[in-house]
């Protein structure tokens, strides 16, 4: 055989170099970038045996050498191309408010930018799962979008498991001292006390008092980390700067796009057609608190004169249109999902909606004609709905009145402004309100004593005062009109058979029923074992420790046994209500969820425009999830900002002696919570006495092994101020008195140092 023969035999063995391109490429999508493709996959798949390895061998060499393929690894990929699974950083939202994300490794010199991927929010969300977000990394299943334009991201994909943010990553506060040394201080309370170091050429452009990222690029052996600056934030020395940093950290958005902004100012008010019944004589009121700058729900009651329901009454809700306004796919839409909820500080509000929307178009102000959703529900004398109606409607509201003056028209001392509305609007209120708060105790959700402290700012924006507002009837009478409200909601999408979003609240978990039982144990009280777990069973044990020592412990771990409720496609009630079906439909300039059950509502209902468009379960299976990681979200916002405004309030009072409820027990020391501002800190087990504190997680308690001297979750104690640092909101104190006495019994002063110790029958490998 000559040399150009066996050329030639061998030539029709092996694949061409196009061959084994466009197997790697198939087979890259056939494995999800799971599987190995190298040499020999490559071999076995062309049946390619013997000395011709050595030929397939060279042909992949070439191909290497031209570029057309990279080793990555074992590993071959096409080169510029992204594996089927690629380690991401998302990095920003597109137009739609999708995330966006780009390889973490990506070699920029050689293939240019690196190609950005449009995340899709995951199909079926697991209750609880974390929700990802701007500064996540994460893996992701990514293939070419072949139905992106040329400015779109040409990858997409979903998430197979989300990392935690990059490690290095660390947001902090500029300080430049007056001889040029620069530090980092962080934000985040866990790590108050702890600076970073800074080079002048690491800083970038940031400036003295800049709220900065930073990444860690090394430690040293002796002094701070060093860091270097990712992105300026923004300046501290704005007038809200304190929630500015939530915001950042938590990465919530506060600037409305061009767009929405442009579809805000071009609505057009709502008018009277056939598609709106005409309520404007209708007298509803709103009964909101007196600093409120919308106003979405009003109602009104009167006797029902029927006579299958003689001594009942018509409660009539209705609640701002927001749907008319905002369609699905807009613009606004889009960064109301993005938001998922207002957000409320005590020195701003970040709107889910432009003011032109949440403030005017859309708030129920008195004398002004309004488009509303409204349920018209019958209630019998005992407080049982006995049927409801849906209805799209205008409005004219005929007062705004805030709930400590409509309290003070109920009892008895009305305004000029409640006076003329009492006989007609404030006491068929106050009666219908009796008989649904009837219904309410035999229904007998769960019954927790949670008070509410409100922030008092100053002109300045420096805390003034810390109160808690008296709950007032008048607070429990529109709270219960909106849960029969949102009840009625439910209930006319499942009869119409609608996909909608509810708001579901799990039963607790077994495992904290046990923990909850074992702790109830050292104090007395039984928990019944084996039976279906209602509210009302905590009821019965929060009502017997009601004014006696272990109320306010009790009432702690109860709430702390509970789950968290959700928004979720699939129902499966509301324990904490306890109510088979919920949804919230009363508040949607501020909730998307509403926003939603409000489009579903006018599908179902045939109300005109604005109806949910045709949506697979899994869709709004995504949109639930998402708005439950913001409703998260918002909430560590709101009390991290809380925490930094009282932290810089107590800051002057540095040796200062406070009373504290002890709030939480661990390893490392006691969390506290003063009893007059509701500020929350730390006492370090270190501090507590020369004793060993031996850490008792059923009974939450820390007790010295020698004398048995013990703190325990809900005691109360004296603590001096020993340390505040306001960006991190974290506070440091030390026991000056309090405590309990060996064999329960309240102790004296405890002082000195010891440490804490877990007992070893609990500790975990």
């Amino acid at each position: 055989m000559t040399r150009r023969q066996r050329e030639t035999d061998l030539l029709s063995t092996l694949p061409s170099k196009e061959d084994i391109l466009a197997f790697i490429a198939r087979e890259r999508e056939a494995v999800g970038g799971a599987g190995k493709i190298g040499k020999r996959e490559i071999a076995r798949a062309f049946g390619v045996k013997g000395a011709d390895r050595v030929e397939l061998k060279r042909l992949i060499a070439e191909l290497e050498a031209e570029g057309a393929l990279e080793r990555r690894g074992k590993r071959l990929a096409r080169p510029g191309v992204l594996p089927a699974v690629v380690l991401a950083d998302i990095t920003g939202r597109d137009s739609d408010g999708e995330l966006i994300a780009v390889p973490a490794e990506w070699n920029a010199d050689e293939f240019g930018p690196a190609p950005r991927i449009l995340v899709k929010a995951p199909r079926r969300p697991k209750p609880g799962e974390p929700l990802p977000g701007v500064g996540d990394r994460a893996l992701i299943r990514a293939e070419p979008d072949r139905d992106a334009g040329p400015n779109e991201p040409p990858y997409a994909g979903r998430i197979v498991k989300l990392l935690s943010r990059a490690r290095g990553r660390i947001i902090g506060v500029l300080r430049v001292a007056a001889n040029g040394v620069a530090r980092i201080e962080p934000v985040d309370k866990k790590q108050a006390g702890r600076e970073l170091s800074i080079s002048a050429e690491d800083r970038g452009e940031a400036e003295d008092g800049d709220l900065v990222a930073v990444d860690l690029i090394g430690k040293t052996r002796f002094g701070a980390p060093r860091a270097r600056v990712r992105e300026t934030l923004g300046s501290l020395t704005t007038e809200k700067a304190i929630s500015m940093i939530a915001l950042k950290v938590h990465g919530i958005p506060d600037v409305f796009r061009a767009e929405a902004l442009a579809e805000a100012a071009a609505a057009k008010p709502a008018l009277v057609d056939a598609h709106r019944e005409d309520w404007r004589e209708l007298p509803l009121v709103t009964i909101d608190p007196p600093d409120a700058k919308d106003h979405d729900d009003a109602v009104f009651a009167e006797p029902d004169t029927a006579l299958d329901n003689a001594g009942g009454h018509i409660v009539t809700v209705a609640i701002a249109d927001v749907a008319f306004y905002v369609r699905p796919h807009s613009a606004l839409d889009k960064d109301a999902l993005e938001r998922g909820n207002s957000v409320y500080f005590p020195d701003r509000v970040v709107p889910m909606l432009p003011e032109r929307i949440s403030n005017d178009l859309c708030s129920l102000r008195p004398n002004e004609d309004r488009p509303a959703l409204a349920v018209r529900m019958r209630i019998a004398d005992n407080g049982r709905k006995l049927d409801h109606s849906f209805h799209r409607i205008m409005m004219r509201s005929k007062a705004k009145l805030n709930y400590a003056q409509a309290q003070e028209a109920i009892d008895g001392r009305p305004d000029e402004i409640c006076a003329p509305l009492m006989e007609r609007v404030l006491s068929p209120l106050y009666r219908a309100y009796q008989a649904a708060d009837h219904a309410r105790g035999l229904r007998a959700p769960l019954e927790l004593e949670l008070p509410e402290r409100k922030i008092l700012l100053k002109p300045d924006g420096t805390v003034d005062r810390v109160v808690v507002p008296p709950r007032l009837s008048t607070h429990r009478l529109i709270e219960e009109f909106m849960i029969l409200a949102n009840v009625s909601a439910a209930e006319v999408l499942e009869e119409n058979r609608q996909k909608l979003i509810y708001r579901a609240h799990d039963e607790p978990s077994r495992e904290k029923i046990a923990a909850l039982s074992e702790f109830l144990a050292t104090i007395g009280v039984k928990l019944a074992k084996g039976q279906v777990l209602r509210p009302s069973h905590f009821n019965v044990i929060l009502a017997r420790v009601r004014g006696m020592e272990h109320e306010n412990i009790v009432n702690e771990i109860i709430l702390r046994t509970q789950a968290q409720a959700e928004y979720t496609h699939d129902n499966y009630g509301h324990f904490g209500l306890n109510l088979r079906r919920y949804a919230h439909f009363t508040s949607p300039i501020r909730r998307y969820a509403d926003l939603v059950v409000h489009r579903a509502l006018i599908r179902a209902l045939k109300f005109g425009p604005g109806a949910m468009p045709d949506v697979a379960a899994g869709e709004l299976a995504e949109v639930a999830a998402r708005i439950s990681g913001a409703e998260r979200r918002a909430m560590a916002a709101e009390r991290e900002t809380v925490d930094r405004l009282i932290a810089a309030h107590l800051a002057e009072q540095i040796g200062a002696r406070f009373s504290a409820r002890i709030s939480g027990v661990a390893r490392a020391g006691l969390f506290v919570r003063l009893l007059d501002t509701g500020a929350d800190g730390f006492v370090p087990a270190a501090t507590l006495g020369r004793d060993y504190f031996r850490y008792d997680e059923g009974a939450h308690a820390l007790t010295a092994r020698g004398t048995g001297e013990s703190f325990r979750l809900g005691d109360i104690i004296e603590v001096r101020l020993v340390e505040a640092t306001p960006i991190a909101g974290a506070l440091r104190f030390e026991v000056t008195g309090g405590g309990r006495a060996a064999g329960g019994s309240k102790g004296g002063r405890i002082s000195g140092r010891g440490r804490s110790e877990l007992p070893k029958t609990r500790r975990r490998k």
